[in-house]
């Protein structure tokens, strides 16, 4: 780094995600972290059901 630089970008860079991450909007969609999780797993079994079906 050069000499007479200064870097003053640290803390400032994350108050626009804080901020973002404390407003919360009521008229969005709320989904359960199972109900994904759930929903991947069902997936990737429907996927690897279908590979062996299709494979033999």
């Amino acid at each position: 780094m050069a000499k007479g630089k200064r870097q003053t970008a640290g803390p400032m860079s994350s108050a626009g995600l804080v901020r973002y991450y404390e407003s919360e909007d009521k008229n969005a969609i709320h989904i359960n972290p199972r109900s994904i999780l759930v929903a991947c797993v069902l997936s990737a079994a429907i996927i690897l059901a279908l590979n062996f079906m299709v494979a033999r």
